[in-house]
């Protein structure tokens, strides 16, 4: 924007919010946190480098209205420390790991759903409406500070996973529309996390990888771990960075860990004859949080309390104390989710329950290290000529709350390394001098520079190739649905901002009714290009996106009419795939969209 004095980078993360900001036509600026303001005890504020995310629903009689005023005006509900401190002790009113909520493909994101186990006085709020709730805190914050220079006029990135679907995509760039920054750019959290990298280190970095490098950005935060390469080119006689592969979508990171290190203390504590009740488990998961935290950000503490808030008033305090201990954390954390396995090994499964309460879809598999053996073996191809039964990354940069735990970070290293010592290949080096909290909105911030000229830029487009379904004009077969073909409609790697030529082949578009588009993505087929058609292709080449149904208007036409048309596929600024069939005269359009909302024009 022309206007714009600041490039500011926003991590809408699950468990913090950070924001940065980078002045822009000021060389050798370097991005800088910006201190929000929030809650931090009724009635008291403070402003802070992050603001949890965390949306806490209380009632008057708990915390009267005056006590969570906020400087620009009264909220209903209290986002940040204040509302992650309260609902350790109330979660049946807490509001968490929206964001991980908001790529749960097989729900109603705009729904009312969390909390889960709502009070009786609770109204529900959906997933959309809580990040919604976030990106209008942040944007009032900066406000308070920044009056001359609004935000919604600022250069605005928000990062998301690189692997969210097109979907979530959408829905984040919703929220931030209804936030008033309509103008706002998607980064991927892993390229992000590298471009302060790149920030930190400015022309230096050069010295620190060459030609051929492979790096491996190694994500895990509160919901999810990402999983990203990104190859060192030769471009113009300059070094030249390109993201070559991206992870599948993983609901695994620190949220499940906590849920693990509170069923340890669950079991300690009925060996003490104390039986929890579900929503003191809830509790006890956020009190796990806060004492894991404590413990590796002080090496010298060997055990950490916890409270868990109790309604029997034979207790001292109405509450339970325990404890957490530096040997609970690693035994857990350790051999459960970072385990010594063989890149061999395959991603565990186990037969799904017909009927199973609601929640996330969280990873089956606990162990990051086998899911990180699966992505680079799937990846194999990524980098032609390389050999091995892996893609052999030469460095890793390791981002994401959870990788500030070096246990964490050195079992990990220690059992990568053992997998490339297994093929002769050189041990990785690792890339450091990031704060793997705040490294993903510095490095969004620095992207937005990078955007306005000041820097070097990731070269990545598209994570994945893009497919449709077409119905197969072979005859019906009792019992079975009709045979699927895979027409690929955007390549891997297509830019954002760019449109394919409309398709060569001709297809018939069924107007006037219901219809359902079956949508495909793979990140492992680099050679498709656009017109394409699959007829058959390998298990697990090809993942089946979110169903979209919708109603084509039939413009004058009788419902039901096949249309003939051509097929063009476009991806916006904000990474989101536009998908719009023209009849063949080019007088109508029918265009679809990876669209929560279910509905297509």
């Amino acid at each position: 924007m022309s206007q714009a004095k600041y490039a500011v980078g926003i991590d809408l993360g699950t468990t913090h919010c950070v924001v940065a900001a980078l002045e822009l036509g000021e060389p050798g600026a370097s991005p800088e946190l910006f201190p929000i303001i929030q809650l931090v005890a009724p009635g008291q504020l403070e402003a802070r480098d992050a603001l949890p995310s965390f949306l806490y629903l209380p009632n008057d009689n708990e915390l009267a209205p005056e006590l969570r005023r906020l400087p620009w005006g009264d909220s209903a509900a209290v986002c940040g420390q204040l509302a992650r401190e309260r609902g350790a002790k109330s979660p049946n009113r807490l509001v968490s790991s929206a964001k991980s909520w908001l790529c749960h493909g097989q729900l109603d994101r705009r729904a009312g759903l969390l909390p889960l186990q709502a009070a009786e006085d609770v109204i529900p709020i959906s997933p959309y409406d809580a990040s919604l709730h976030y990106l209008n805190h942040l944007v009032a914050a900066w406000q308070e500070f920044y009056p001359e220079a609004p935000l919604a006029e600022q250069q605005i990135t928000l990062t998301v996973p690189a692997s969210f679907d097109p979907s979530a995509r959408e829905l984040t760039a919703e929220a931030a529309r209804a936030a008033g920054l309509g103008h706002a750019t998607l980064l991927e959290e892993p390229q992000a996390a590298l471009y302060h990298w790149l920030a930190v280190h400015a022309e230096q970095w050069r010295e620190q990888v060459q030609v051929g490098d492979c790096i491996l950005v190694v994500d895990v935060g509160g919901g999810t771990t990402d999983l990203s390469l990104i190859s060192v080119r030769q471009q113009d006689g300059a070094l030249a960075l390109e993201r070559i592969a991206v992870g599948e979508h993983l609901l695994l990171g620190g949220d499940n860990m906590d849920l693990a290190l509170a069923n340890v203390i669950r079991m300690k504590l009925a060996q003490q004859g104390t039986q929890l009740q579900p929503w003191q488990i809830l509790a006890l998961a956020h009190g796990c949080r806060q004492a894991k935290e404590q413990l590796f950000a002080e090496a010298s503490l060997e055990r950490a309390p916890i409270v868990v808030p109790s309604r029997s008033s034979s207790l001292i305090g109405g509450s339970l104390r325990t404890e957490l201990t530096r040997a609970e954390i690693e035994a857990v954390l350790l051999e459960g989710f970072f385990p010594a396995v063989a890149v061999t090994d395959p991603v565990q499964q186990r037969p799904r329950a017909a009927l199973t309460t609601l929640s996330l879809p969280y990873a089956q598999d606990a162990a990051i290290t086998r899911h990180l053996a699966a992505f680079l073996t799937r990846q194999r191809e990524a980098l032609p000529g390389q050999g091995g039964q892996f893609v052999h990354p030469t460095a890793v940069l390791f981002n994401g709350g959870v990788m500030k735990a070096a246990p964490l970070v050195e079992r990990l290293e220690s059992v990568l390394n053992g997998w490339l010592a297994a093929e002769g290949a050189p041990p990785v080096r690792r890339l450091t001098g990031t704060d793997p909290d705040q490294a993903v909105a510095r490095g969004a911030a620095y992207y937005g520079g990078v955007r306005a000229g000041q820097g070097i830029r990731i070269r990545g487009g598209t994570a994945c190739s893009y497919y449709v379904g077409i119905e197969s004009a072979l005859p019906t077969v009792p019992g079975l649905p009709p045979m699927m073909q895979a027409l690929c409609i955007a390549p891997f790697g297509m830019e954002e901002g760019s449109a394919c030529a409309p398709s060569e082949a001709v297809f018939a578009l069924v107007v006037g009714e219901p219809v359902r588009f079956h949508f495909y993505s793979s990140t492992v087929r680099r050679e498709d290009v656009p017109g394409s058609l699959l007829e058959f292709w390998a298990e697990g080449a090809l993942d089946e996106l979110p169903l979209i149904e919708a109603l084509l208007s039939a413009e004058g036409r009788q419902p039901g009419e096949l249309v003939q048309v051509r097929l063009q596929a476009a991806i916006d600024e904000l990474g989101t795939l536009l998908l719009e069939a023209v009849s063949l005269d080019g007088s109508q359009r029918w265009k679809v969209q990876f669209d929560t909302r279910g509905q297509a024009c």
